[in-house]
């Protein structure tokens, strides 16, 4: 086991493995909540509620892995098959 870090001159050493990169009173990143835009912030949305969850969610994908890209895809067309469905459906009703 290695031994715990002493400050050095009064101050704690900040070397590369340290996890801690930003503000001391900020939560880290992998608590909820955290991928949030600022403007869902304001509206009052957090991880708590359906939306606030699934924007945190989306905000947590990264477009160079691939397995997130293909979960990107498929909630593309999970969210957008209702709208096309009424689409023909109009197209359908207004036709002859």
């Amino acid at each position: 086991m290695a031994a715990p870090r002493e400050p050095v001159d009064g101050a704690w050493d900040d070397d590369e493995d340290s996890w801690d990169r930003g503000d001391e009173d900020a939560p880290p990143s992998w608590f909820p909540g955290q991928h949030l835009p600022e403007d869902a912030r304001r509206m009052g949305l957090d991880h708590r509620v359906p939306d606030g969850a699934l924007l945190d969610f989306a905000g947590k994908l990264d477009a160079t892995k691939p397995l997130h890209r293909i979960t990107a895809w498929v909630m593309l067309v999970v969210f957008a098959m209702p709208v096309v469905f009424y689409v023909l459906r109009l197209v359908r009703d207004l036709g002859p």
